[in-house]
């Protein structure tokens, strides 16, 4: 395992596959993911951060024989997307879907060259304002399952409909399965977990400071999981991939991450703290229970291995720098446990671990 600086990132023997790619966008990037299906490998779905209404949403991919990224499809989005998926469909057998969040949930049906709009899911009919998400998740276990986060405190679980139109495309539509109050106030994240089938339960995060976990089958309560205890914002949770007794969170301006075990609810198992500044991001790797990947404003990306836990997990094991900005965004692809993908400024880089 190894993460050279980007300097050192061209190898002189032809032989060797590179170990970093790089993609310059057209506009500073936040939102950004790896595609799942099987047969689109080293494809991203990238999302501007420009602060006006005129978004886009750029869908690029790797030519494996030339070593470049080039632009497959771009799209106007109306404001910046707060996070982008695309459909969990491993084996290829769903659409090829990805969905968007910023004033509302949109699913969109990827082309090269046009990408086609399916559908806004938009919960809010009767009103003129709209109450911004957040973030939000895509159920792995039953993809026709999407929870949405909102400025509004609420979490809302949508059900989509992949219907056949005269046998000739898929139609996608959505309904509003439940909503709930999930917070005290803003909700900034929710994330199904792997626990009990991985279909019903999920946790959210919140500007009150807590981790609230939820079943779907039972709605009537929920379970504090964590709570911050200067009641600072939590931002972001991620489930550990392989192990579902563990998550992983981070409060606003906080240079640690907090991992959390839910059979010891309140008690963090382990703080992850050799950030210089406030980290941004966090990926639990998809293929090992015990790696995960944080990055923050220090400009840094770092792989964690917390096999010792509960003992105290001192250094990262690996670490890379992006030279030129803040790591706002880290994804490790769920197909590609072998490459992890950052952003920073208008760049993309993917970093073979």
């Amino acid at each position: 395992m190894s993460m050279p600086h980007s300097s050192s990132s061209t190898t002189s023997s032809s032989t060797k596959r590179k170990e970093i790619y790089k993609y310059q966008a057209p506009w500073p990037l936040y939102s950004m993911n790896w595609s799942v299906r099987p047969d689109k490998r080293f494809r991203l779905a990238l999302g501007s951060f420009v602060e006006e209404y005129n978004n886009k949403v750029q869908i690029i991919s790797l030519d494996e024989e030339t070593s470049e990224f080039s632009a497959k499809s771009t799209f106007d989005h109306p404001y910046p997307t707060t996070k982008i998926m695309w459909i969990p469909d491993s084996k290829g057998v769903y659409p090829d879907l990805l969905a968007t969040s910023g004033d509302y949930l949109r699913i969109w049906r990827a082309g090269e060259p046009y990408t086609l709009f399916e559908c806004v899911l938009n919960n809010n009919k009767n009103s003129d304002f709209c109450a911004p998400l957040t973030s939000f998740d895509w159920n792995e276990v039953d993809p026709n399952l999407i929870g949405t986060s909102s400025i509004d405190t609420t979490c809302t679980i949508w059900g989509l409909e992949t219907g056949q139109v005269l046998g000739r495309v898929n139609e996608v539509s959505g309904h509003v399965k439940t909503q709930l109050i999930a917070h005290d106030k803003e909700v900034y994240d929710i994330a199904f977990s792997r626990a009990g089938g991985g279909r019903d339960m999920f946790a959210s995060v919140g500007a009150d400071g807590s981790v609230r976990m939820f079943d779907l089958r039972h709605l009537e309560h929920s379970t504090i999981i964590y709570e911050d205890p200067a009641h600072t914002p939590l931002l972001r949770l991620a489930w550990n991939k392989q192990d579902p007794n563990y998550l992983a969170t981070i409060a606003m301006d906080a240079c640690e991450v907090i991992i959390l075990d839910v059979r010891v609810p309140c008690t963090p198992v382990a703080r992850l703290n050799n950030h210089r500044a406030c980290v941004n991001g966090i990926a639990w790797a998809p293929h090992s229970s015990c790696h995960i990947c944080t990055a923050g404003d220090d400009h840094q990306a770092l792989i964690w291995d917390i096999q010792q836990m509960p003992r105290a997990i001192e250094d990262p094991i690996l670490a890379y720098t992006a030279a030129e900005g803040e790591v706002n965004q880290i994804q490790w692809g769920a197909t590609q446990p072998d490459w992890i993908a950052i952003c920073y400024n208008r760049h993309t880089e993917i970093l073979r671990v």
